[in-house]
């Protein structure tokens, strides 16, 4: 990796100077991208977070620049915010972050959990990515590439929350993404939180599972316990369902995220000092507005 950013730093040598002033530009949009504290009600009312101790949260429209501006994925929308690390920043190369969302597909049965073959349904999702590489191809985004669980699928029966891992190669990349799945059923739907990281920092992100589901709380009536089977859909998918990630076909690549910002940057230097003006204009940084409730 190191290798890679060195000789993109010397093909860039005719841009040294942008360097500087992509470095000041980092500096503002940190100091707009002020994440939130205290108890945030997420949209829609499902339920409320309190950011964990040394978290942030940034709101959806600036998750969206995130996602989309700063780390070059297509799509950042339908987000619910992002929970992200006082330390290193979500702007770093060494960043990383909780997307959150949230999907009402109804009431999710959970009576599987125990009759899966994680190791069989990791093959037929390798066996998947071939035909979705197609349609990536297709729209102009580069292949990836399953290289294995990360982290087993486990169900945890008590608390209600599936969560598993994924290695994933995008492109050529020399580095591995890691992508950590969370899944907290409730009555009507599942709350989602995707971990976006490298590999190397899986302990990281495992360290700080705990404290993140803590943050959250269902509202009431909104719990997998205020279940009423003669009013509620049951959800279509099961546990096994929601590892396959079948359910996430509306949400398109948003469940493949990639963290590149250095990289993005490094290829803006090359481009010279009209195409960086422009990117500047194009992901001028949203200021922090009032999208959630937030109680200190």
């Amino acid at each position: 990796m190191k290798k890679l950013l060195f000789i993109l730093f010397i093909a860039a040598s005719p841009a040294y100077a942008q360097i500087d002033s992509m470095q000041v530009y980092l500096d503002s949009v940190k100091l707009k991208l002020q994440p939130a504290r205290g108890t945030i009600t997420l949209a829609g009312g499902i339920g409320t977070l309190v950011a964990p101790e040394k978290f942030g949260y940034l709101n959806p429209e600036q998750t969206r620049f995130v996602i989309e501006d700063m780390w070059g994925n297509p799509d950042g929308k339908g987000t619910l915010g992002m929970l992200i690390p006082d330390e290193p920043s979500v702007l770093d190369d060494a960043g990383w972050a909780f997307i959150i969302t949230y999907e009402e597909m109804g009431y999710v049965k959970d009576d599987d959990a125990d009759d899966i073959d994680y190791d069989d349904l990791l093959e037929e999702l390798q066996a998947d990515i071939k035909t979705e590489n197609e349609e990536r191809a297709k729209l102009g985004y580069e292949s990836y590439e399953l290289i294995g669980w990360a982290s087993s699928p486990y169900y945890d029966t008590e608390r209600k929350v599936l969560h598993w891992a994924k290695e994933i190669r995008f492109g050529e990349s020399e580095f591995n993404t890691l992508n950590y799945n969370i899944r907290v059923l409730g009555r009507k739907g599942v709350l989602m939180l995707n971990a976006v990281a490298t590999m190397d920092q899986l302990q990281l992100v495992k360290d700080n599972i705990n404290p993140v589901l803590a943050s959250f709380q269902y509202a009431d009536g909104n719990k997998y316990s205020d279940f009423n089977p003669e009013l509620d859909e049951v959800a279509a998918w099961t546990i096994g369902g929601l590892v396959a990630g079948k359910v996430l076909a509306k949400a398109g690549f948003f469940a493949l995220i990639l963290k590149n910002i250095k990289l993005i940057f490094i290829a803006l230097a090359a481009a010279g000092t009209g195409f960086w003006q422009w990117f500047k204009r194009r992901t001028q940084p949203p200021d922090v507005k009032d999208i959630t409730k937030t109680e200190s």
